[in-house]
């Protein structure tokens, strides 16, 4: 008869000295075996929560499990053999894997055995669970020189002036059913990157059916490739606080619900800087990242709903460009969408339009399929025409997904 036993890490009270910008209070670390004793592997589950302050490696024999925040403190590193599939308990935001300032995770798949993290619910849906979050000492624009903001979930700090700093790497990853929100304001995205520097290795990345945002910039300098985002409710891909990685080959498909309860957002929904949770909204420098080889399919033209609303047709949006972003894309092909780029902004504290006339914002070869305005112009610059944005139109051949994405993506 199996009976549940404690594993001898059990009862490991951490108690560390917190931060001056850190309020988390002393957490003791649960780690519950429900295996019968016995020397072979285990055949339940390995419950995983609290805040490690030693390094952790999972084991390819043991089936584990996260049942609350799992947060890998500062000079911990966080390692996951190829091929794992971990689950998340179904329980909403407060469930979520965040890798702090200082920490690392080595989760490195390969094609044939990615890593998975998953709701463990027998039906799963999105927002089962909260997601992947990593936070690094890279630049962001809502604070100044080596001050350090707050994450909207965990609340934990990132941000600082090493912009090569390392927080790991991540390779031939799968997220599913994430984006559990703790309230309107505080979501959580599929993968979470907050001050994250260029030493940090990001590469073939799904996101699958989560609730909020798919990927998620909030300033640094990472860059990621062989990106795909599938049947999002909210935006696929996001940036914000002065981002300045450079993001390769992309592949964002969008979902219409049948019962039009909900639908995808936008594909790409891009901000010079973060007005939301009181951060800077003066920032002194503002979101400039290059975006390589994209394929954006969408649901079609006349679509008439976007995130569960009733709109006009043609409003639905690939790409929003706003609070003073800049950004050069390069090789784009987007199909079924109202509008392919709305830009907004003023002629003041949010110089999208101005991002233009500089040309620190543009559009380098593109396809448009379906698509009933190529772009529209919010920028408060009327003197803007489509041709000082986009060039190369019909040249834009996107992503070769259906190569690099086969095999480890659903």
């Amino acid at each position: 008869m199996k009976n549940n036993l404690l594993l001898s890490l059990v009862a490991l009270t951490l108690i560390f000295t917190s931060c001056a910008n850190d309020d988390t209070a002393d957490i003791v670390l649960n780690i519950t075996n429900n295996n019968g004793g016995g020397v072979t592997p285990v055949d339940t589950d390995v419950f995983l929560s609290g805040t490690y302050t030693q390094d952790l490696t999972l084991d390819a024999n043991i089936n584990y499990k996260i049942n609350g925040s799992l947060v890998m403190a500062d000079g911990t590193t966080l390692t996951i053999p190829a091929g794992m599939t971990i689950q998340a308990l179904a329980a909403g935001s407060d469930v979520y894997v965040a890798i702090s300032q200082g920490a690392q995770i080595v989760a490195e798949g390969t094609a044939d055995n990615p890593i998975v993290f998953t709701s463990d619910a027998s039906n799963p849906e999105a927002g089962d669970w909260g997601g992947l979050i990593l936070l690094g000492r890279a630049p962001i624009n809502s604070v100044t020189g080596t001050a350090t903001s707050t994450s909207e979930i965990a609340g934990l700090p990132y941000g600082g002036s090493t912009a090569d700093d390392n927080s790991g790497s991540l390779k031939y990853i799968r997220i599913e059913y994430s984006g559990g929100s703790a309230d309107g304001q505080s979501e959580n995205n599929g993968l979470s990157f907050y001050g994250v520097g260029n030493g940090t290795e990001v590469d073939y990345i799904q996101i699958y059916e989560g609730k909020d945002d798919g990927v998620e910039f909030f300033g640094g300098t990472v860059n990621a490739s062989h990106i795909a985002v599938m049947n999002l409710q909210d935006d696929s891909i996001d940036w914000t606080e002065g981002y300045s990685g450079t993001i390769s080959d992309i592949y964002i498909q969008h979902i219409q619900n049948p019962t039009e309860t909900f639908n995808s957002d936008k594909a790409f929904e891009c901000d010079g800087y973060n007005d939301d949770f009181g951060n800077n909204s003066n920032p002194i420098f503002f979101s400039n990242p290059t975006v390589n080889n994209v394929t954006i399919v969408g649901v079609g033209s006349g679509n008439t709903f976007q995130d569960g609303n009733i709109i006009d047709a043609g409003v639905y949006e690939a790409i929003r460009l706003r609070r003073g972003t800049a950004a050069i894309f390069n090789n784009i092909n987007i199909t079924g969408f109202g509008e392919a780029f709305d830009v907004d902004g003023n002629d003041t504290s949010d110089p999208t339009g101005q991002a233009i006339i500089d040309d620190k914002l543009q559009v380098n070869n593109i396809t448009f399929t379906d698509v009933t305005t190529k772009f529209k112009n919010d920028t408060g610059v009327d003197t803007i025409i489509e041709a000082d944005f986009i060039s190369g139109e019909g040249n834009g051949t996107g992503t070769d997904y259906a190569t690099w994405g086969a095999g480890w993506t659903k």
